[in-house]
């Protein structure tokens, strides 16, 4: 049976450089909060999207969320740092951009959403400028930023943080004992928190237990998300077939390069028990050795087989020349999408949608030239106004 917290592990004997770590990332944090180092906000709706914990907590299937979310009421940009990209500095991706340039990441929601505008740059800050200037896109409308809890020096609208239900942060330990990029209580920051990856069939005791757990100030809101599946795609054709074609009987070659592929692995358990894992690291970029090692897996499976791997990494497999046509011809990528728990979904939209109406820039432009209006009338003079979605801490 699985339990919240079921895939952490504690390597204690490293627990004293957590402690020198965490000294360090405390400071950076003071500095923040004490206004040392700079916040920049902006009169554009932004969206933060990260976590605490180091790798897989479901990032890029509740971007992607929003994505759908907002992508026919306003124009929405994606900003990414880009992790691993072989380019560097600012960089509009478009129809010609290839998944080194800007990541496996970013290269993936180009690729399923090609009617917004996906940018990756290292310094946020810069980024969110050149969207909103630049001439090409200049009429974004809002802009989520992608893995950017830590990213301290652009003060968004709504910050996002995602919490993995099988890596939960308040069982979990600083870096390198564990897996957090800093202290639990980093949380405070949010103003939604999102409990991902939880089994379909929690109980409602369970989600008391975890609520009261996880501790959050009655500012924040949470919510629970669980996977769900798409269509199986085959990576080099249109083909598609559901999950519920797998047979019991089938063989299927699981390759994953994700930092958590757990949750993954077992649900593809209820479908077929003879699942062989090639599991690479995250982000893992396929050496030949790699290619050589999934083509000879796949030769010696029996019949009747065939391959699955995610999305991410199949932007990554979808470009090498040396798979075997037999690895091409059975190679699937199975899309996954996150759904809201306890009837969730129509309050976290509500309160997405309201934000970002309230804060466009055509409502602040409006509202100034309001303002403006009502100081000349009563000569109250010049006055400053500020927009946020809650009050600032």
């Amino acid at each position: 049976m699985r339990t919240e917290g079921d895939h952490i592990k504690i390597r204690e004997y490293l627990l004293p450089f957590s402690w020198i770590y965490g000294a360090g990332v405390w400071i950076r944090n003071q500095m923040f909060d004490l206004g040392i180092l700079k916040s920049q906000a902006y009169n554009i709706p932004v969206i933060s999207v990260g976590n605490i914990t180091v790798g897989g907590s479901g990032k890029t299937p509740h971007v992607e969320y929003l994505i759908r979310l907002l992508k026919d009421k306003v124009k929405v940009a994606v900003l990414s740092r880009g992790y691993k990209r072989k380019t560097k500095g600012y960089l509009l991706a478009d129809a010609n951009t290839t998944m080194p340039q800007v990541g496996d990441e970013p290269y993936q929601m180009k690729s399923k959403f090609d009617d917004i505008y996906v940018a990756v740059d290292r310094k946020r800050t810069r980024g969110i400028e050149n969207l909103t200037t630049h001439e090409e896109t200049k009429d974004v409308d809002v802009i989520l930023l992608d893995d950017a809890f830590q990213h301290r020096y652009v003060k968004p609208g709504i910050s996002i943080l995602l919490v993995d239900y099988h890596r939960l942060i308040i069982y979990d330990k600083l870096l390198p004992a564990g897996c957090l990029r800093e202290s639990k209580e980093g949380k405070s920051r949010a103003d939604i928190v999102i409990i991902t990856k939880c089994p379909k069939d929690l109980k409602p005791m369970e989600f008391r237990v975890l609520t009261k757990a996880i501790d959050l100030y009655a500012y924040q809101s949470l919510f629970f998300t669980t996977l769900q599946y798409d269509n199986l795609k085959k990576v080099f054709s249109q083909e598609e077939k559901s999950l519920k074609e797998i047979k019991k009987t089938d063989n299927i070659l699981l390759i994953t390069g994700i930092a958590s592929s757990e949750q993954m692995v077992a649900d593809l358990k209820h479908h077929s028990k003879n699942i062989t894992h090639l599991n690479f690291g995250d982000h893992h970029q396929f050496t030949d050795k790699d290619i050589k090692q999934i083509n000879k897996a796949f030769e010696q499976m029996p019949h009747p087989k065939l391959i699955i791997t995610t999305e991410k990494d199949a932007t990554r497999l979808g470009h090498l020349d040396k798979l075997s046509d037999e690895v091409k011809n059975n190679l699937y990528e199975l899309p996954i999408r996150i759904q809201f728990m306890l009837n969730q979904e129509e309050d976290f939209n509500n309160k997405i949608i309201s934000y970002v109406h309230k804060n466009s820039r055509n409502s602040i432009l409006a509202k100034r030239k309001n303002d403006n209006k009502s100081q000349n009338s009563h000569h109250s003079g010049n006055r400053t106004r500020t927009i946020s979605f809650r009050d600032n801490r």
